[in-house]
């Protein structure tokens, strides 16, 4: 019972966290198509959430896995498929 609050718990953050991570990259697009950033600083920008990115949807992914979520696991699981084949 106590594992999965805390499944639940960290799962919010972590999708809470992506989310915002797509929200600055959309930002950051933003600014780049009304002329605010050049396009180098912004492919640095968004470079820079890849990893992080890719390594947050994988552990969540294995999280939901290893914790017998299947629901959970095969709606995630298309999205990290996509991340390792890139």
């Amino acid at each position: 019972m106590a594992w999965d609050l805390f499944l639940w718990i960290l799962s919010f953050f972590v999708s809470l966290a992506l989310v915002a991570s797509v929200f600055y990259q959309v930002i950051c697009l933003t600014d780049l198509e009304a002329d605010y950033l050049n396009p180098f600083e912004t492919s640095t920008r968004i470079n820079r959430l890849i990893l992080p990115e890719f390594i947050l949807q994988g552990s969540l992914c294995v999280l939901f896995l290893i914790t017998w979520h299947w629901v959970f696991f095969l709606v995630a699981l298309p999205v990290t498929c996509y991340h390792a084949m890139l």
